[in-house]
């Protein structure tokens, strides 16, 4: 029979949703040592985070994350909330001995993100951050073929992440559900909040980048701050395109905009290696295309990969329906909780923990520099 762990998740927006939907949804799919048990949510409205609780099944509520971070009947804290409060709930819950799974990106900076890596280190207490994209089962499907050299040597990666909702003039920064327009609170706009995806799945499949040379852009220069009434100057990033070699000698490109009109959330990736290529569509996330120059030339092409069967050859696939059936994209917050879970009981490190989502983070942080610079910047 599995153990319960006890999870105190902070925060109840849209990512306190898809926590919360995989919490519930994860033990009716995988056989695990471990199921959660929705314990405690906490949000500053009382009103609010009683309304959600109730909605997604939490047992109770508080209002203060320190109440909750100190209740012994909590296990693991789950951090969703701004960028700005991750360190200070990281290092406290830490202290507290808890474990710890924290939103992307792990901070508002690097220094910030080597404090809470040497707190959990410190504590011994086990880490995890939502970097969600790693388990899309086309994406772990793209990580198989790479490892297993199906792509032959790497030479190129591209990446965009391309938005459109924020082009109004008349849209305010700061407050509920705006706080990724204030850089007080996000730390910075597009690189941290979706090239910071970009960049985790491009270090994961492709390995290490060790320089940048980025250029960012600030479309609408002042907004209305929604908590002071007053218009404000916009310190974070409308758009940032950047170049950088991998380790493994390879180019990168990588492109992210909140001014993409057509563009809800487009992020792709492609991939060019000497043997073959592979290219992935969030929009069509269940798909993975891929060409081999090793196949007989009248039959050569691209050709798309349905990755829904099951057998064991399509990651996460075992687990839910039979093949070409597809799923979405909550559950990749699934297949995140149940590798945790799975990690807990063997008493192993699941990625990416804060050490490994520092490396993204360490990445944002030279972007941003280099943009500033107008220059390269190397990583350390």
């Amino acid at each position: 029979m599995s153990k319960p762990l006890n999870i105190g998740m902070i925060g109840y927006g849209f990512m306190g949703r898809a926590h919360s939907n995989a919490y519930n949804r994860v033990s009716n799919f995988f056989e695990l040592d471990y199921h959660p048990v929705l314990k405690a949510v906490c949000a500053r409205s009382a009103d609010q985070v009683k309304a959600f609780a109730e909605k997604w099944g939490y047992e109770s509520t508080e209002t203060d994350w320190r109440k909750l971070i100190e209740r012994k009947d909590i296990d693991a804290v789950d951090i969703c909330v701004p960028n700005n409060l991750h360190k200070e709930i990281a290092l406290a819950a830490a202290a507290a001995g808890k474990i710890i799974l924290c939103e992307k990106p792990l901070a508002m900076n690097a220094a910030e993100g080597e404090e809470m890596c040497q707190a959990v280190e410190k504590a011994k207490v086990t880490n995890i951050v939502w970097y969600n994209y790693r388990r899309v089962p086309a994406v772990s499907l793209a990580k198989k073929l790479i490892d297993d050299g199906k792509l032959g040597r790497i030479f190129h990666y591209r990446a965009n992440f391309l938005q459109d909702w924020t082009i109004s003039t008349d849209l305010p920064q700061g407050g509920t559900a705006l706080w990724r327009l204030d850089a007080a609170a996000a730390g910075s706009g597009v690189t941290g909040d979706l090239l910071a995806h970009c960049i985790d799945t491009a270090i994961w499949l492709n390995g290490g980048i060790k320089d940048v040379n980025a250029m960012t852009e600030t479309f609408v220069k002042e907004r209305t701050h929604q908590l002071t009434g007053k218009v404000e100057k916009v310190g974070i990033d409308d758009a940032c395109t950047f170049m950088c070699h991998f380790d493994n000698g390879s180019l990168g490109l990588f492109e992210s905009t909140r001014y993409a009109r057509g563009h809800k959330a487009l992020y792709t990736f492609e991939i060019n290696g000497e043997h073959a290529s592979i290219k992935w569509d969030l929009h069509d996330l269940h798909r993975l295309e891929y060409f081999d120059h090793r196949d007989e030339g009248r039959l050569r092409g691209w050709r798309s990969i349905h990755v829904t069967d099951a057998g064991g050859d399509h990651p996460y696939m075992d687990h839910w329906w039979v093949p070409g059936l597809q799923i979405g994209y909550e559950h990749s917050f699934v297949h995140q909780v149940a590798d945790f879970l799975t990690g807990l009981g063997k008493g192993e490190p699941v990625g990416p923990t804060f050490r490994d989502a520092l490396e993204t983070q360490k990445i944002c942080d030279a972007v941003l520099s280099s943009a500033q610079k107008g220059s390269w910047v190397k990583l350390g």
